[in-house]
């Protein structure tokens, strides 16, 4: 896998492909950098061998030139925390971003304007991708999080650079990083697979349960499950459409040696709010008119179990619904289960939005051994897919 630290950047620009897609608040102010943060390595590397950094970048889901997409608002955050005055370009293509990028002199560093401002991004343009090309002598990506797009500054511009391409460090570890789970992960190897919905992650099960001793089943989607078993799960949410899939997915694990673990205890209310009444009820067995939010302290205790035992960690997913404090518990024993297990060497790897925001929310980011920039990305590499991002580096 050829990273930046295989090329000689020296009087060299290289056109960057960063996932600055940060949260701004009403003030149009950076109010998480950890993404520009994760690509600090990468241009800091480059600058340092002599090389100058031309980043480019989206920024939320623009229909027109809304000023509120525009990638100025992240000038002041990328300065400070890269340490080097980012200069900012009103366009990512066109005669002012072509004087820009001639004028950028090594150790300096130039961000492009949104690429999103303009439909051929996302329909991956050839023409758009050979004029983003134009700019620089060469193209590293360091998007993971943009890495399942087939976008014309993600992958398609690629194809304009030959062998001048390579991975960012970021996206280079994050490849690494997944890799340790699905095919070099040191057992016993436990994934935790939570959140709302069992059909968005069927298939990301379907495919790790080779590599895997225990799959941990928690939040929202284990009712389809504990339902499909013939469990009362009262208002739980459930998808009624899946629950013969996942009668196939528990006989398919138990084909494959693969110890499944459901909730066995919950914490039901009888309202989706923070100021619902509370009970704590068999998972099978919940009452007409309460819904499961969060898992139960007995069910804390066995997850938190099968989690010391293992050598190799995947999470993706919380167990309950940890915005809202009283249904947090759940989520919060078990980031601190992994948390205690790492400290003892086994290798954590966090990844998807909420268990990502779930991590940072409650103190863990730095006591897990990873954590993934890319949702979507993470997913569908776990589901056994090539990324078009990934894939147009390797070609």
């Amino acid at each position: 896998m050829k990273t930046v630290k295989d090329v000689d950047f020296k009087d060299k620009k290289a056109l960057i492909r960063v996932d600055f897609n940060v949260p701004l608040n009403e003030d149009l102010e950076v109010t998480d950098t950890t993404r520009i943060e994760a690509a600090k390595p990468t241009i800091i590397h480059i600058l340092e061998e002599g090389g100058s950094c031309i980043l480019v970048s989206h920024l939320g889901r623009p229909k027109q030139r809304e000023d509120k997409f525009s990638l100025r608002h992240i000038v002041n955050s990328a300065t400070e925390i890269f340490g080097v005055t980012v200069t900012f370009v009103q366009d990512c293509i066109g005669p002012a971003a072509e004087e820009a990028a001639a004028n950028l002199r090594p150790g300096e560093i130039l961000l492009l304007e949104n690429v999103r401002y303009y439909q051929e991004e996302t329909d991956g343009d050839r023409d758009f991708a050979e004029k983003l090309s134009k700019l620089a002598d060469y193209y590293v990506n360091d998007a993971f999080g943009t890495a399942h797009r087939a976008h014309a500054s993600t992958t398609v511009v690629a194809d304009f650079f030959g062998d001048r391409k390579c991975f960012g460090l970021l996206l280079a570890s994050e490849i690494e990083n997944v890799k340790k789970v699905l095919s070099d992960g040191k057992s016993p190897v436990t994934a935790i697979i939570g959140g709302a919905k069992v059909s968005s992650k069927i298939t990301v099960i379907e495919n790790i349960l080779d590599t895997i001793d225990h799959l941990i089943i928690g939040g929202g989607m284990a009712f389809t499950f504990i339902k499909a078993q013939g469990g009362n799960i009262g208002g739980s949410l459930v998808e009624e459409d899946k629950q013969e899939v996942a009668l196939e997915i528990l006989d398919l694990a138990k084909k494959k040696n693969v110890h499944v673990h459901l909730p066995v205890d919950v914490i039901a209310a009888d309202s989706f709010s923070e100021y619902a009444n509370t009970t704590t009820e068999p998972a099978d067995n919940i009452p007409e008119g309460w819904l499961g939010l969060d898992a139960g302290p007995r069910t804390n205790e066995q997850f938190a179990e099968v989690v010391a035992k293992s050598n190799t960690i995947l999470w993706n997913g919380p167990v309950g619904v940890f915005e809202i404090e009283k249904f947090s518990h759940g989520t919060i024993a078990l980031g601190n289960a992994i948390a205690s297990a790492t400290e003892n060497g086994t290798f954590s790897l966090v990844g998807g939005g909420d268990s990502v925001a779930a991590v940072k929310q409650f103190g863990l980011t730095n006591k897990v051994s990873y954590v993934s920039t890319g949702g979507g990305a993470m997913l569908e590499m776990l589901e056994g897919k090539t990324l078009p991002g990934i894939k147009a580096i390797l070609d």
